[in-house]
């Protein structure tokens, strides 16, 4: 049958419109498959309770003597923008359910690892029950000269680490130092390693001077500005994320 011209571009048109309704129908039903594969492997572990351990990056109060008002993760410009408040935030939008956190500023350990009693210094922090702790470290532990002192470090340190497996079983997470050293970082990374924990190494930040709050502003104080400022604290925190969800989807995949 010889179809009129005016028909034939009727006819075009109808099926090329019915063309772009498959298409976009298939196309539509494809990206919805996607995004709800994308959203089954993120890893939605969501944690009851989550338990800091660090030092003046992790929590330190005001000390003006020094110029420093806050009393968060030193040198943020505002609790909300130091590693802690972020990682808690992310953990919270990522399953919808806000954790409990308990924060500790363990700096006396550093400095005496060889005889403080943690356990009794800081039991609180070994009742909380933590599913997830997070051991920020090592920068100011005393120069490791030997490798005695490393051995002794590492020693104290996974002791730390087995007291708070010991109660719960948590995930742990350490981290190395901000201002990197081989031997603490190395001590520190054999002591996770041993305690089945998440290494998140973090000293290539200290390569980047746009990571010291030396960079954002102002400091009266030379050892303050050298702390981590809003960026620094942005990185490590996106590091530990990083850490806790790469650890996550390997436990999936078992």
């Amino acid at each position: 049958m010889r179809l009129h011209p005016a028909s034939k571009r009727r006819l075009a048109a109808r099926m090329l419109c019915g063309s772009l309704v498959a298409c976009t129908l298939f196309c539509g039903g494809l990206e919805a498959a996607l995004g709800a594969a994308a959203q089954e492997a993120a890893p939605k572990t969501a944690f009851r309770k989550v338990l800091f351990l660090g030092n003046s990056i992790t929590l330190h109060g005001p000390a003006p003597a020094i110029g420093w008002l806050g009393n968060w993760g030193m040198a943020a410009s505002a609790a909300d923008k130091d590693f802690v408040h972020l990682v808690t935030r992310a953990l919270t939008e990522s399953t919808g359910t806000a954790p409990e956190v308990m924060v500790r500023n363990i700096a006396t350990f550093e400095r005496q690892y060889d005889t403080c009693n943690v356990k009794e210094q800081w039991k609180e922090a070994f009742d909380f029950g933590a599913d997830l702790v997070i051991v920020a470290i090592g920068e100011n532990v005393p120069k490791l000269d030997s490798e005695e002192a490393e051995a002794r470090f590492e020693k104290s340190v996974g002791q730390l680490l087995r007291d708070l497996k010991a109660n719960g079983r948590p995930a742990i997470v350490v981290r190395s130092c901000f201002w990197p050293n081989r031997a603490k970082d190395e001590a520190l990374k054999r002591a996770c390693r041993d305690a089945d924990g998440t290494f998140v190494d973090v000293g290539a930040l200290a390569k980047d001077e746009s990571n010291y709050a030396r960079s954002e502003r102002e400091f009266s104080h030379r050892g303050v500005a050298a702390h981590p400022g809003d960026r620094g604290m942005r990185a490590i925190a996106d590091a530990i994320l990083t850490g806790i969800n790469n650890r996550a989807q390997k436990e999936t995949r078992r």
